[in-house]
């Protein structure tokens, strides 16, 4: 059985506004073999151009609250944190998820006090009678504004759609969300009423099975609302996939019934910026929170 118990931390909320709450893959932003000056070089990290690109999306929007997908070790976060906060994005809380995955995490940045953390890095399912894991992890947190009520934050990234030898993408992906699925019944089990935010990378579109397990039945307690999200032309796509001149929405920022009446819908969309492609093959996302004062 899953233990869902809360660690609550003493913290000083903040003043109290509409918080903007942004989820951004950044395309691997960490150490990895990339081609510098025509040479291949085992340990490269992300290359500024694209990191300085990145942060100007950052910028752009201007979010309280980041959801980060493909970010490198503890270190990498806290650089980019540093070089939000010398471009005017101040998000000093932090939460970073270790997986099964040693290279790609989950993080969130926060100008919000974290309260509560619930993030799993080992979180088991089988498949064909073997014992895998999620290869993320859950980013699971809390947050508290001042004088309004706790939101809870739950980040993934499921399994890519590359294809592997050992085992058929697809059905992990399923697998995955499935474990994931559980987590959330999990805490709408202690607590129905739970203002909720699912944001992350399902690396599939809203008609496949993993996003509709996540979606839950209609009308039943932990269900979630897709956010309706889309650019200043009305586009809807996230990620623009190269070599198949694949264009798609795969990102999404799913939100419970109890949350779903603050969204402000005219304030929240997928994030446009001039210099997108620069930065990643995601387009970040985002979405405004008219506070609820307790």
């Amino acid at each position: 059985m899953i233990a869902f118990g809360i660690l609550f931390v003493a913290v000083r909320p903040v003043d109290a506004k509409d918080i903007v709450f942004a989820a951004y893959n950044l395309r691997n932003c960490l150490k990895m073999e990339r081609r510098v000056e025509g040479k291949l070089v085992p340990d490269a990290p992300k290359p500024e151009a694209e990191i300085a690109a990145a942060v100007g999306v950052v910028r752009e929007l201007a979010p309280d609250i980041l959801g980060l997908i493909e970010i490198g070790d503890e270190a990498t976060l806290r650089e980019f944190q540093a070089r939000l906060k010398s471009a005017g994005v101040d998000l000093p809380h932090s939460e970073w998820v270790r997986g099964e995955d040693p290279v790609r995490h989950i993080a969130l940045l926060s100008r919000v006090p974290i309260i509560a953390r619930n993030s799993r890095g080992d979180v088991p399912f089988e498949h064909n009678g073997a014992r895998l894991r999620i290869s993320r992890g859950i980013l699971d947190v809390t947050v508290s504004p001042a004088d309004a009520d706790p939101i809870r934050i739950v980040g993934a990234h499921l399994k890519s759609r590359r294809t592997t030898p050992e085992f058929d993408e697809k059905t992990v992906r399923a697998k995955e969300a499935l474990a994931l699925r559980a987590h959330l019944d999990g805490i709408f089990g202690a607590a129905t009423d739970t203002r909720l935010i699912l944001f992350g990378d399902l690396n599939d579109t809203k008609n496949e099975y993993p996003v509709r397990v996540l979606l839950g039945a209609p009308g039943s307690p932990g269900a979630l609302r897709d956010l309706p999200l889309a650019d200043r032309l009305g586009f809807r796509w996230t990620h623009y996939w190269s070599e198949a001149d694949l264009y798609s929405r795969i990102d999404y920022i799913f939100v419970s019934a109890r949350l779903r009446p603050r969204i402000a819908v005219g304030r929240s969309g997928i994030s446009d910026a001039k210099d997108w492609a620069a930065a990643s093959d995601h387009r970040a996302i985002y979405t405004t929170i008219r506070l609820e004062k307790k």
